[in-house]
């Protein structure tokens, strides 16, 4: 569904992707790691096309994503984004229903309203949740508003930044599970970057490893704690021994 080849992006001096190759099947799961600073959320931006690639081509379900009709395009993704980024002017149904009450995706008012209490349903939200405003939230509520926002549409493939930020062991545990029904319900494509190695093995198919601008390693998650890869080994277990220097 998605791939990378070769993608090269600087800033400036500053060379983040430096050669990026990664495939991710269409119906799995791909989780990629590392540490911060190493180009994750760029790859992510990349593909979505708000990066352009100084280097290399990026596909999606066969498409250049330089050359797409952007409304169409963008219309296939679900985003759930690290910080929320819930609208704190509109309520909690308007931002789930966010893309269904304008563009290409309208639907009247009131279809729009119920799309929005059934995704609130389906992530453990119960209706009278859907007239209050963000602000009147927890840190979990507002997580699961925002999956629900990212799937209201019914997206062919969903992107997760940092989906357990913020958020207590507890709680991190209940999104991952959620995200991981979701996926597997819609049978939709995702793509997440994370720190968090719980999420990992929670919600991955495949694991890809980012570091230094390249993947060093990209495999099953069940085979990522014997992969005999140094970068890999060091991250997972949180060494500061071994090939990724630790800043002090």
């Amino acid at each position: 569904m998605i791939t990378l080849d070769n993608v090269h992006k600087s800033f400036g001096s500053n060379k983040v992707l430096r050669g990026v190759t990664l495939t991710i099947p269409r119906g799995e799961s791909m989780v990629i790691i590392g540490g911060s600073g190493t180009g994750k959320s760029v790859a992510l931006k990349s593909v979505l096309g708000l990066v352009t690639p100084d280097q290399g081509t990026i596909t999606v379900d066969g498409e250049d994503v330089t050359r797409v009709e952007r409304d169409a395009f963008l219309a296939r993704f679900g985003m759930l984004f690290q910080g929320g980024a819930l609208f704190d002017s509109l309520s909690v149904w308007q931002n789930v229903a966010f893309r269904l009450l304008r563009g290409s995706l309208k639907r009247p008012k009131d279809e729009a309203r119920e799309i929005a209490i059934e995704k609130l349903r389906r992530v453990g939200l119960k209706p009278e949740v859907a007239d209050l405003f963000p602000a009147e939230l927890s840190g979990g509520m507002q997580k699961r508003v925002g999956l629900a926002r990212a799937i209201a549409a019914e997206p062919e493939i969903i992107f997760f930044d940092e989906p357990t930020t913020g958020l207590d062991p507890i709680m991190s545990g209940v999104i991952n599970e959620l995200i991981r029904e979701i996926v597997v319900e819609m049978g939709a494509t995702a793509m997440t970057i994370t720190h968090d190695m719980t999420s990992v093995r929670a919600i991955a198919d495949k694991v890809a490893m980012l570091h230094d601008g390249v993947i060093k390693w990209t495999g099953n998650v069940a085979d990522m704690d014997d992969s005999g890869d140094p970068y890999l080994d060091q991250f997972i277990h949180g060494r500061s021994d071994g090939p990724i220097e630790a800043v002090r």
